[in-house]
This record gives C-alpha cells, structure tokens and sequence, in this order.
C-alpha cells in the first residue's frame, strides 16, 4: 500500500488538533462579546481583552516574567521531590507487607489533613521562606500520587511475579521491573490528578509571605481590587495546569505504547 494511500487527508491534519480548542475559544467569544455589549461590569469581570492588556502590562515592566518563573520553579521542585519519595515508598509499601505495615495507616491518616492547616505548622518548623512553600506542593502531590502507585501494584496479576520469581529476579527487579511497570497506568493516572492538586496547593502557599510568585502577584492585585490581573493570574495557573497535563500526556503515550486500550472515535 502505497504512502499516499494511508496518508491522513491534509484537512484532516490541520482541522484534528482544534477540535478540542473549540468549546474553550466559544467560551472566551462569548465571554468578550458580552463585555463588548456592557452586559458584563468592568469591575467585576473584564473581557478577555482586558486581562490581554494586564498581561501586556505586566510582560512590559517584568513582574509577568518574575511571577512565572518563581512559581514554575517551585512547583517543579516541589513536584519532583514529592513524585520520586511518592513513587519509591508506593512501591515498597506495595511490594512488602511490612512497608504496608510501615507506612500506609499514617499516610491514609495524614492525608484527610486540610492542606491549610499545615501552612501554620509548616511555618513554624521552617520558617517564611521557600522552604513551607515547596513542602506544601510536595506534600500535595506526594499523598495521591502514593496512593495511585500502591493501588497500582496491588491490581498487578500476581502470576506476573511468580514468573519473574521462576526467572529468579530479585526483589528490586520485581519491584521496579514488573510492579511498576504493570502499575503505570494507575501511576500516570495518579501524576495527572497529583500535579493539578500541586498547582493548587501553589496557591495556598505563594499567599503565605511571598515576595514574587503568581500567588504573591495575585495577593496584591486583591489588595488594591485589580479584577483583570487577578483573571490574569487565575488563566494562569490554568495555563501551568494544562501543560502540565499535556506533558503528563506525552509520558502516557511513550511509556504505554505496550498497552491495547480502548481509543474514543
């Protein structure tokens, strides 16, 4: 079969990536469409194009740049401390009846633990400074995305590890060799929810003393009732948000390509 017969239309091409764009653009057409007819208050909502020109604004001075770049890296610090010790003690606690006996009943307790409560202990143990900041988003995609990797294992089919023990692996090659990759479904599954609970939490702990961050940018604009930058820092934590969830994607389709699931038409 030749390559222009299993070739995807070029309209296809081009049209297929959008469709999912579209119910979001109606929503912001609509949304700038009211504004432009007055039927939305500047004060309470501004259109689109108003929180264009807060970020035009912001981008202009640096304060846009310097927020962005002090809230992404906190969240990826954060994150990645908080995936990796979710993911080593998910397993161990999966693989071993005695890490479950370790670990799992204090984490089950800890993790129906507001999150705002811990910004006072938080700040009593490590003071104002990066330190509570980072733990908060640690702590935040820590407990599901353990729970997703200790689910995760425990589903695998047990005849996979009797095999792996007839092939007389050891325990750390069952572990990560075949737990993990027979729970990484669930793992990734568990990453996409844990790094949208991290951004949130981000919030909740750029408010706590923060000299920059979004977090810190949009204290300020409430503060002095800036609405459009306060949109502006909201579309942006949205922003963060949707591609963290685009790269968590992208993992999904490199490291399960062995998969055979089903694909919506």
């Amino acid at each position: 079969m030749s390559k222009a017969a299993v070739a995807k239309p070029l309209p296809s091409i081009v049209i297929a990536p959008v469709l999912p764009w579209l119910s979001t653009f109606a929503v912001i057409a609509v949304w700038q469409i009211a504004s432009s007819l007055g039927l939305l208050q500047e004060q309470i909502l501004p259109g689109p194009d108003a929180v264009l020109r807060a970020a035009w604004t912001s981008a202009q001075d640096g304060t846009l740049t310097d927020a962005v770049v002090a809230s992404v890296l906190r969240a990826l610090v954060g994150s990645l401390a908080g995936g990796v010790l979710a993911i080593v003690i998910g397993v161990a606690s999966g693989f071993s009846r005695l890490g479950e006996f370790i670990v799992d009943k204090p984490i089950q307790m800890a993790r129906a633990i507001p999150f705002t409560a811990l910004v006072p202990l938080f700040i009593l143990w490590f003071g104002i400074g990066e330190e509570p900041k980072i733990l908060l988003v640690s702590w935040a995609v820590f407990v599901p995305l353990y729970l997703s990797t200790f689910s995760g294992i425990r589903n695998v089919d047990r005849r996979l590890v009797e095999v792996a023990r007839v092939y007389k692996l050891s325990s750390i090659e069952i572990s990560w060799r075949v737990l993990l990759h027979g729970a990484l479904p669930s793992v990734l599954g568990g990453l996409r929810y844990a790094l949208g609970l991290g951004l949130a939490v981000l919030i909740v702990a750029e408010s706590v003393n923060a000299k920059n961050g979004i977090g810190a940018l949009l204290s300020s604009a409430r503060q002095y009732a800036q609405t459009d930058v306060v949109l502006l820092c909201i579309s942006l934590y949205a922003l963060l948000g949707l591609l963290t969830d685009m790269l968590v994607r992208v993992l999904e389709l490199r490291l399960l390509r062995w998969r055979s699931a089903y694909v919506a038409q």
